[in-house]
């Protein structure tokens, strides 16, 4: 009678432990492995932005294409093939923030000339400073609500506005890397089209921290 129980007891260990060691052996995933090649790409990016030639333009604007595309690429594998991981879903976020930041400082730190808007010191540094800004408080928020309650952290989920941000936010940092290549001629109007879309995307972030802001307030 009492053999039961223990087999029982035996059997749950077991299935504790393989779930335990197969849970660990997820931790480098595919998906994984690409977030940590974005993370280890942005003192690259870095690099090359410092090299003052056309290979060292190609190549920045090479790289920010290819963490912009892997990051839709890691989450598309991750559920298509049932590869998330908590470490995947912590170090995604990171990497995509750590990127777009390091591009923003970089732009800032070279003031453009453009035909449209003339020599305009702060042009980038406005909604550099707002898509930056926000990401940190956004940061902050989400690390709060997942210590309370469920409803907070369903308050802060991402959103259709957050995916249009995120989206804008990508081509205006790609068109703006791209056009410092002098070699592509006349880029006037798409360096122009590169700090629409970017200030687009800052209104756009100004926007969704609202949104997600007035959610918080209905639950509280």
């Amino acid at each position: 009678m009492d053999s039961e129980p223990l087999l029982q007891q035996q059997l749950d260990h077991h299935q504790s432990l393989a779930y335990s060691n197969h849970s660990s052996s997820k931790i480098l995933t595919l998906p994984t492995v690409l977030t940590l090649g974005r993370v280890a790409a942005v003192p690259l990016l870095i690099f090359t932005f410092s090299v003052d030639s056309w290979w060292g333009r190609t190549a920045t604007t090479s790289i920010f294409m290819a963490a912009a595309i892997t990051d839709w690429l890691d989450g598309y594998i991750a559920r298509r093939m049932r590869l998330c991981s908590a470490f995947g879903a912590l170090l995604d976020p990171v990497a995509d923030k750590l990127m777009v930041a390091a591009t923003l400082v970089l732009l800032c730190s070279r003031p453009l000339n453009i035909a449209v808007f003339g020599q305009v010191p702060w042009l980038l540094n406005v909604p550099s400073i707002a898509i930056i800004g926000r990401e940190i408080t956004m940061s902050a928020v989400r690390e709060w609500a997942a210590s309370q309650n469920g409803k907070l952290l369903a308050a802060v989920a991402v959103n259709k506005l957050g995916k249009w941000k995120t989206a804008t936010q990508m081509a205006a940092l790609t068109i703006l890397l791209a056009t410092r290549d002098s070699s592509l001629g006349e880029t006037g109007i798409l360096v122009a089209l590169g700090v629409i879309f970017l200030y687009l995307s800052a209104g756009l972030s100004v926007m969704s921290l609202v949104v997600y802001m007035e959610k918080i307030r209905k639950v509280l």
